[in-house]
């Protein structure tokens, strides 16, 4: 559709060309990188960067420093930035812990491989070349990379006769041993750049731990001390990075009213709880997973869309009334594994939870983001778990990724938070986040 076709459809009179709008939201972009990079705030329930909204159309690559530690694939995360930024995502989410593994990180506790941590170090420095931010996660939930299970190895190794892999949560010597790799991270100096991770404004955010969950403990209490205790720490040396959890967005045990929300029956009985776990001092916004293929039915069903909208909605919702605090969806894919599976279901999917950030962004809502989980450059099928989004062989999905961008980024440089859709530019947003065909 032409310029001039698109013109004519503004109510008002107001003739204001699209094509305007994203050339000024280019210069303010490159305003943007001669000034200093700037850190992501809250304001409300709303990410601000410089005091202008910031709204997140991001993806997950876990596996970046692991990568980036061996020459032969350290291409491969340039790669996956460029193509990242090419579609306009601006938040990649990536681990930045590897527990006694296979080219660990932390070897034993507080015993770091430094040519690991340079990878880690190079990715950091990648992203902020691409103008991505990074959401860096700090400990596993689950085996992979080490996780609980591995503090707990360390802890039996040390004489402590531990029982159970949830005894990461309660016992404290291994929250000493967590508490010690967290302040090893945010005070390290990056070897690329010479700024420290707490000082540096390509860090989007620290996350507690990936999915945390305490299924020996469904009251839900352990888990609530232990992030209680992790965010207040976090925050006693980084008081200017934001904050999150991490979870998956069960609903527990305060809010039992909720748990028809809940995917399943089992999820209220995991030791996390939605509301509650968010109301801890020191957690900056709300972190929320999608995955109906593993949680309602393995095989692609008629119901799995329509429960993305509720859960999501729900999620918005209490954000807005009972947290005050942006929400992002932190993971959300389907696996081409899943009986069932095609493209188009997958760009349904997609496009579910686009549209429901839309609908609470054109409020002035809570829904501040997503992240696909996950994206890949080519040549790297053998890292696939079958969510992998390659965008050169997606193209359909690359173009909804891409949309989703420009309406993300247009959005953001075109209105300050103080306006809120009041302003003569309405229109204009309107149309172009409302217009499938931009």
């Amino acid at each position: 559709m032409d310029s001039t076709h698109r013109n004519s459809e503004y109510e008002d009179g107001e003739s204001v060309d699209i094509a305007d709008s994203f050339l000024s939201y280019g210069n303010e972009m490159e305003d943007m990188e001669e000034n200093e990079w700037q850190m992501v705030q809250t304001k409300g329930n709303q990410f601000v960067v410089n005091d202008q909204p910031f709204y997140v159309n991001g993806f997950n690559t876990y596996w970046l420093m692991v990568f980036a530690a061996d020459e032969s694939t350290r291409g491969k995360v340039t790669e996956v930035f460029k193509h990242a930024s090419s579609v306009g995502m601006s938040v990649c989410r990536t681990w930045a812990f590897n527990d006694g593994q296979w080219r660990a990180l932390q070897k034993s506790p507080s015993v770091y491989d430094e040519d690991v941590f340079k990878a880690l170090d190079f990715v950091v420095s990648e992203a902020k070349k691409y103008k991505i931010r990074l959401i860096l996660s700090l400990v596993n939930n689950w085996e992979a990379y080490g996780g609980k299970a591995q503090y707990v190895k360390w802890g039996n190794a040390a004489g402590l006769n531990l029982t159970s892999d949830d005894d990461f949560f309660s016992h404290p010597t291994l929250r000493s041993y967590y508490q010690a790799h967290v302040k090893t991270v945010l005070n390290r100096v990056n070897t690329f750049t010479n700024i420290t991770y707490k000082e540096d404004p390509t860090i989007f955010a620290w996350e507690l731990m990936n999915e945390p969950r305490c299924t020996s403990d469904s009251s839900g209490d352990v888990l609530q001390d232990w992030i209680k205790e992790m965010a207040f720490y976090v925050k006693s040396i980084d008081t200017k990075h934001l904050v999150e959890i991490g979870l998956e967005g069960f609903y527990g045990p305060s809010t039992p009213q909720r748990y028809q929300l809940n995917p399943n029956a089992f999820a209220q009985q995991v030791g996390t709880d939605f509301i509650r776990n968010h109301q801890v001092l020191g957690v900056d916004f709300a972190s929320v997973h999608i995955y109906p293929d593993s949680w309602i039915s393995q095989s692609i069903a008629d119901s799995h869309l329509p429960f993305i909208k509720s859960w999501m909605e729900a999620h918005i919702e209490d954000a807005e009334k009972y947290l005050g605090m942006p929400v992002v969806f932190g993971e959300f894919g389907v696996s081409a594994k899943a009986p069932g599976f095609n493209s188009s279901y997958r760009d349904n999917l997609v496009n579910t939870v686009y549209k429901t950030i839309l609908n609470s962004t054109k409020k002035g809502g809570s829904g501040a983001g997503s992240l696909v989980w996950q994206l890949f450059p080519d040549g790297t099928d053998y890292m696939d778990d079958g969510y992998a989004i390659v965008l050169s062989k997606s193209p359909s999905t690359s173009s909804i990724i891409s949309l989703q961008s420009t309406r993300l980024a247009l959005f953001n440089s075109l209105c300050s938070k103080k306006c809120r859709w009041g302003c003569k530019k309405r229109n204009v947003l309107e149309k172009v986040l409302y217009h499938d065909e931009l």
